[in-house]
């Protein structure tokens, strides 16, 4: 009996989990940016993309929809301490912590070895964002103020190309962040268990974007300009490219949650430093998201110590 239910118990906290923890990362400018656009518009688009990107691993890898990035993390039983990570998430979720879901979920089934490149990866992902981050928006900080206003005539432009960035986004994102997901089903999942789980996604976005992000929203909207249209696109963009370089790096999952953090966290002390030269006043947003990072590794390294202590009895 727990055989059969403590995989799917895992599979649904897992996919409830996914969504409303780490899709904000991904959906977050896109909710902050269009307040006055009904909830369900946005989880209409978003759903078909959600849609068009599982169909497509599951056909494209042979019944695996996690792009094959499971393939480091053989397939095991799964036991109870399994399925505590992703409801453990979801508590920190509800306080608005934007903890690694790669960490939480899949250090309860990675080796020490695996854990450590993914950790690695992920510190190596956090600081190619930040420093690119930084970069860009030094540069970009001479030449446009995001601040201004949108002029009429290029309002509809920079709608559609944010519309269209987003959904690059969230593809690329959901390559990466499928397989916190696939690790509770098996690697050649069953048509009927795919279209289950595709099911339980779309109904958890619909509630994300009910709910305008909840609470882990915060971590979006306390940035410089992140609810304007043209300053979600660049961010967007800058997002949805180094997730792809990071992804043909090589298929070792990683946390996109650190590559998001380190996207804000550059870039927010770019506009502060090039506003008014004085870098203070980003860094206690920096080091408070800094911090929850920490937590939640704390809490993925105390799973992988508790997962290699019950298998070891």
């Amino acid at each position: 009996m727990l055989e059969t239910l403590l995989p799917l118990v895992g599979l649904i906290l897992a996919s409830v989990a996914v969504m409303s923890n780490d899709a904000v990362q991904t959906l977050g400018t896109f909710i902050a940016s269009n307040k006055k656009t009904p909830w369900w518009k946005l989880w209409g688009a978003t759903s078909s993309v959600l849609v068009a990107t599982v169909l497509y691993s599951w056909f494209a890898y042979g019944g695996d929809i996690s792009f094959g990035r499971l393939d480091k993390i053989p397939p095991v039983p799964i036991e109870w301490y399994h399925a505590l990570a992703p409801g453990v998430l979801l508590l920190l979720t509800r306080y608005g912590i934007p903890v690694s879901t790669t960490f939480l979920v899949l250090s309860a089934f990675a080796s020490t070895v695996v854990f450590e490149k993914m950790l690695l990866k992920s510190m190596v992902g956090y600081a190619i964002s930040a420093v690119v981050a930084y970069g860009f928006w030094m540069l970009l900080s001479k030449y446009l103020d995001e601040k201004k206003k949108v002029k009429e005539e290029h309002a509809k432009a920079w709608r559609i190309a944010q519309w269209c960035t987003t959904g690059f986004l969230w593809f690329t994102w959901l390559s990466h962040d499928l397989a916190n997901i696939a690790v509770f089903a098996p690697r050649q999942m069953p048509w009927e268990m795919m279209l289950g789980t595709l099911s339980l996604l779309i109904a958890s976005l619909a509630y994300v974007f009910y709910n305008r992000g909840g609470r882990i929203q915060q971590i979006v909207i306390e940035k410089s300009s992140t609810s304007y249209v043209r300053s979600a696109t660049i961010i967007d963009g800058v997002y949805a490219f180094i997730l792809l370089y990071l992804k043909q790096m090589n298929n070792i999952p990683m946390s996109t949650t650190w590559v998001f953090v380190g996207l804000l966290c550059g870039r927010e002390i770019a506009i502060a430093t090039m506003r008014d030269k004085k870098i203070k006043k980003a860094f206690p947003l920096v080091a408070r998201d800094f911090i929850k990072m920490m937590f939640g590794l704390a809490i993925s390294v105390a799973l992988v110590l508790l997962a290699q202590g019950v298998s070891a009895s």
